[in-house]
C-alpha cells in the first residue's frame, strides 16, 4: 500500500476545506479538560490531547436524542420519527474509543437494529490517530488490546514528527483527501520513520493486568461469589459515573416529554446506568439486582465475560475513564488483578490439599 502523508501545517488549511462539507467534531480544550464537540476554527482542533471527559461516543448516541415527535390536536394523530444527521467527520478518535465504537456498531446492529445510531453512523467520517503514549496514568489499553487498529476507521493519522501519515480505510476517508493538493506519497525516510515509530511506542505502555485478557471471561466466570463483590459494595457511593464516562455503555431510558395542554410532545432517548438502584426495577416494584454488589457485578461481568461471549469482543477498552472519574477510587485494573489473585491462591491451597 503506498504511504501518504500530510504536512502539520497543512492541517488548518484541511480543516477549513472540509468545513465547507462537513460538520467537524473533534477534541478541544474547555479550560482545564478535553472534550469532544464541534470544531468552529481549525485553530480549536487539538489532536495531541489526553483522554477527554467524555467518550466521542456522544456524537453518535447523544446523551439526550430525540427519536420521535407527536401530536393530537384535532383528533387526529401524527406521529414522526425525528433524523437529523448532517454529513460529520469525527477528527482524532484514539484507539480505545475506536475499539468501542466498533463494539457499539456490532451491538446496535443486531436482532433489532438502532435506526437513530446507525443512520447518525452512516453519516460519519472517522479520522483515527495513533497513541503513542498513554493518555492518562489510568489507561490500561495495552492489557485489553486496544493499544492499536487495523479496522474501522476511515482514515488514521500517525504522528511522525512535523507530518502525519495517513492510513485510508474506506472511500469515505479516501474522499477526505482527495481534493486536498498538500497529501504526498511518502518517501523512504517516511516509511522507515513510520516503522520506528511503531515499534518504539510499545515500549511506552505497561501490562498493567496479571493476566491475559483472553482469561478474562473464565476467571469472572469463578469469581461470581467473590467476598470482593461485597467489600466493593461498602465503598460504591452507586452514583453512576462509570457508566456516564464510559465509551462502550449504551443502556437507556426513554422518556415523553409534552406539551402543557397535552396535545403534542416528544420521545427522547437518555442515556442510562446500571449502578442505579432504580435500573433493575421491573413491574410490581420487583428489583432483580437489589444490591450494590449485585449490580457492580454485573458491571463487571458485562465489561469482561458476557459481551466477550455475545460478540467475540471485550466490552472494556481500557480507557481508564471510569477509575479516573471514580469518588472512591475503584478501578477495573485493580478488581482484575484482586480476581486473579483469589482465584491464584485457591488453586494453591487446592493443590496442596491434593497432596
Amino acid at each position: 500500500m503506498t504511504l501518504l502523508t500530510l504536512p502539520k501545517n497543512s492541517i488548518s488549511s484541511w480543516i477549513t476545506l472540509l468545513q465547507s462539507k462537513y460538520t467537524v467534531v473533534g477534541p478541544k480544550k474547555q479550560k482545564q479538560e478535553y472534550i469532544f464537540d464541534t470544531i468552529h476554527s481549525a485553530s480549536e482542533l487539538e489532536l495531541d490531547y489526553p483522554t477527554t471527559i467524555l467518550p466521542p461516543k456522544k456524537m453518535l448516541l447523544p446523551t439526550k436524542e430525540e427519536l420521535i415527535r407527536f401530536n393530537f390536536e384535532n383528533h387526529q394523530r401524527n406521529i414522526k420519527p425525528v433524523f437529523n444527521n448532517p454529513p460529520t467527520v469525527l477528527f482524532g478518535v484514539h484507539t480505545c474509543d475506536l475499539h468501542a465504537i466498533a463494539l457499539l456498531d456490532h451491538v446496535l446492529n443486531q436482532e433489532y437494529p438502532d435506526q437513530h445510531y446507525l443512520a447518525r453512523r452512516k453519516a460519519t467520517t472517522i479520522v483515527s490517530i495513533e497513541c503513542l503514549r498513554p493518555c492518562s496514568e489510568f489507561a490500561f489499553c495495552k492489557s485489553m488490546e486496544t493499544l492499536s487498529v487495523h479496522e474501522n476507521f476511515d482514515l488514521h493519522l500517525t504522528d511522525l514528527g512535523d507530518r502525519y501519515s495517513l492510513d485510508i480505510g474506506s472511500e469515505k476517508g479516501a474522499g477526505l483527501i482527495k481534493s486536498f493538493a498538500s497529501v504526498r506519497e511518502g518517501s523512504g525516510e517516511d516509511h522507515q520513520q513510520l516503522r520506528k515509530i511503531m515499534s518504539e511506542k510499545w515500549s511506552n505502555f505497561p501490562y498493567r493486568l496479571d493476566f491475559d485478557v483472553l482469561e478474562l471471561p473464565s476467571l469472572l466466570s469463578l469469581s461470581y461469589n467473590s467476598p470482593l463483590w461485597e467489600e466493593l459494595e461498602k465503598r460504591c457511593l452507586a452514583c453512576g459515573s462509570c457508566n456516564i464516562v464510559c465509551p462502550s455503555c449504551y443502556c437507556f431510558n426513554v422518556i415523553d416529554e409534552m406539551d402543557l395542554r397535552l396535545h403534542s410532545g416528544s420521545r427522547f432517548r437518555v442515556w442510562d446506568s446500571c449502578q442505579l438502584d432504580r435500573f433493575a426495577t421491573v413491574a410490581g416494584g420487583h428489583n432483580f439486582r437489589p444490591t450494590q454488589a449485585s449490580r457492580l457485578r454485573h458491571r463487571f461481568f458485562h465489561k469482561g465475560k458476557y459481551q466477550a461471549e455475545s460478540s467475540g469482543m471485550v466490552g472494556c477498552v481500557g480507557c481508564g475513564r471510569c477509575a479516573q472519574t471514580c469518588l472512591v477510587h475503584i478501578s477495573p485494573v485493580d478488581i482484575f488483578n484482586e480476581l486473579y489473585q483469589q482465584q491464584t491462591a485457591r488453586c494453591l491451597t487446592e493443590q496442596e490439599a491434593a497432596t
